[in-house]
């Protein structure tokens, strides 16, 4: 439906270019950056263009987060009923964004997606629920937005360690958080998530 949705509806293509990633559910999305003499204007949401991709369209919450170079978060996600979909994107700086694929039957489960994010080019990647999600910092700093499709639970939140996936990050020391180096590998990891299953 997606591909079908890229190739052939001209509304998108004016103001997204959407490439699907080899994670089902989570894409790309390039929007259009118009730049001028004062600056850059980059228009990140258009619910119309989300809805008819199957994307969310009903954030319940955002915020961002400033990273310094070789910052690394994650891998994060929420477990149900307050599991989320998660549109991120870089405001300032760029960065090397994962997506690692958890929900039992997927075909992809256990698998990861690379991006890189950069404000100068307003890259945007959607993160479906059960699809873990992390940054690395590539530049001197960045600042990263989240819109969530649910608000915060500190009972629900969960994570990953960071290098149990095979993911190659672009750092091998990154600095991380307390959080963050505690938690439990991908592989001793039960999922909750069920491929197909969720809003």
């Amino acid at each position: 439906m997606l591909g079908l949705l890229i190739k052939t509806s001209d509304s998108i293509k004016q103001l997204f270019a959407v490439t699907p990633s080899t994670v089902p559910g989570c894409v790309e999305l390039r929007p259009q950056v118009r730049k001028d003499t004062r600056g850059r204007f980059v228009k990140v949401f258009h619910r119309d263009v989300f809805e008819s991709l199957g994307l969310c369209t009903d954030y319940a919450e955002e915020y961002y987060s400033v990273s310094r170079q070789g910052v690394i978060r994650g891998l994060h996600f929420q477990i149900p009923p307050m599991d989320h979909d998660k549109l991120v994107y870089c405001v300032s700086g760029s960065v090397q964004d994962a997506v690692l694929d958890i929900r039992l039957g997927s075909p992809t489960y256990g698998r990861y997606a690379l991006f890189t994010m950069s404000a100068e080019e307003g890259t945007m990647v959607y993160v479906p629920r059960g699809v873990a999600h992390g940054f690395c910092t590539l530049s001197e700093s960045a600042i990263v937005v989240y819109k969530v499709s649910s608000v915060y639970s500190a009972e629900h939140d969960r994570g990953l360690l960071w290098n149990s996936a095979g993911i190659p990050w672009a750092v091998d020391e990154p600095l991380l958080s307390e959080r963050d180096r505690g938690h439990p590998p991908f592989q001793s990891f039960k999922s909750p998530f069920r491929y197909g299953e969720g809003a």
